[in-house]
């Protein structure tokens, strides 16, 4: 009776083993501008790890070999910008990484499934014209003839093309899966998980992009749901939190503005449960060394790591409570 009862816990167990490998790949799509991009310094990364103050929170993403690749967490990086294993580097340029490196690691520790980060991701980028989804019809924006001089309208072609870059990235990835996460079997197939925006500073500073900024983020999360077929899919609106938690006096209306616009989309009925907005201005250091100059969070490693982390728990937390 006894080695029918452990026989009978092998075959669980092992049957168990079966189940976590042939479960579906999540797949997370990383999506926005420059700061998405990432300009976390990876020397500044050194700098904490060197540390033993800091040492600790990052003490994970490092061995006696370098720096650790997760087995279980894989990136695709735009079409050309590289793919693997998670590791510092995915980013531009590539001695800098972004938030995917603190989000993949929080939802590669978090579910037991292999994980697939799609990060979709060009600087410069507004919402009201290259991110622009399709529900916010044709924008009314001009540009300067670089020939007359004068200004004249944007090309109907300039609006969205960065969401339909997205979409088709996405895509693409999801139909050649197999050539980006090793060992990926068909019949095991992958659940489209979660989408992270993290973007705004190209619509901060112009007023008229501000004020539509609302109204094209609903339409940006309705419309990535259509687009790829998943209409609860979680969603992570990212903070514009540059200059942290208070701003200079004389932004610091524009900003609150900014950030209110967003916290909003995040608070309308019908996207109760599965939008969340998630502030990165808490971690925002002004007042220590700078990486990046006065841009994109002073190109900070700790700030860009908590950014993912925190964009990572969120999606953990509304991914387990659907």
């Amino acid at each position: 009776m006894k080695w029918f009862s452990a026989l009978l816990l092998g075959i669980c167990f092992l049957t168990g083993i079966e189940a976590i490998d042939a479960a579906p790949v999540k797949v997370f799509v990383l999506c926005g501008q420059s700061n998405m991009e990432g300009k976390g310094a990876i020397k500044h990364l050194e700098q904490l790890l060197a540390d033993p103050n800091t040492a600790e929170a990052y003490k994970h993403l490092r061995d006696e070999n370098g720096w650790v690749e997760r087995d279980d967490v894989w990136i695709k990086y735009n079409d050309d910008r590289g793919q693997g294993k998670l590791a510092p580097g995915f980013a531009t340029p590539t001695n800098r990484f972004g938030p995917e490196l603190g989000f993949g690691n929080v939802v590669g520790d978090a579910f037991d499934e292999k994980v697939l980060i799609i990060k979709c991701a060009w600087g410069g980028r507004a919402l009201a014209v290259e991110f622009r989804p399709p529900s916010s019809g044709v924008g009314n924006y001009t540009r300067r003839n670089r020939e007359t001089k004068e200004m004249e309208p944007l090309p109907k072609e300039d609006y969205g093309v960065a969401y339909r870059d997205t979409i088709r990235i996405v895509n693409e990835t999801l139909a050649n899966i197999d050539q980006v996460v090793p060992d990926y079997d068909k019949s095991q197939g992958y659940e489209l998980s979660g989408f992270v925006f993290f973007q705004g500073f190209n619509d901060i500073i112009d007023q008229k992009k501000t004020d539509e900024y609302g109204a094209n983020l609903a339409n940006l999360v309705r419309d990535v749901r259509k687009d790829l077929n998943a209409p609860n899919l979680p969603f992570v609106i990212g903070e514009l939190g540059q200059q942290g938690v208070e701003p200079e006096k004389r932004y610091a209306e524009k900003h609150f503005a900014f950030r209110k616009s967003q916290e909003d989309v995040s608070k309308l009925p019908e996207f109760a449960g599965t939008v969340r907005y998630v502030k990165t201005s808490p971690y925002v250091i002004s007042d220590g060394e700078s990486f990046d100059g006065g841009y994109h969070y002073y190109g900070r490693a700790d700030s860009f790591y908590n950014f993912g982390k925190a964009f990572g728990e969120a999606m953990v937390d509304m991914t387990k409570k659907q």
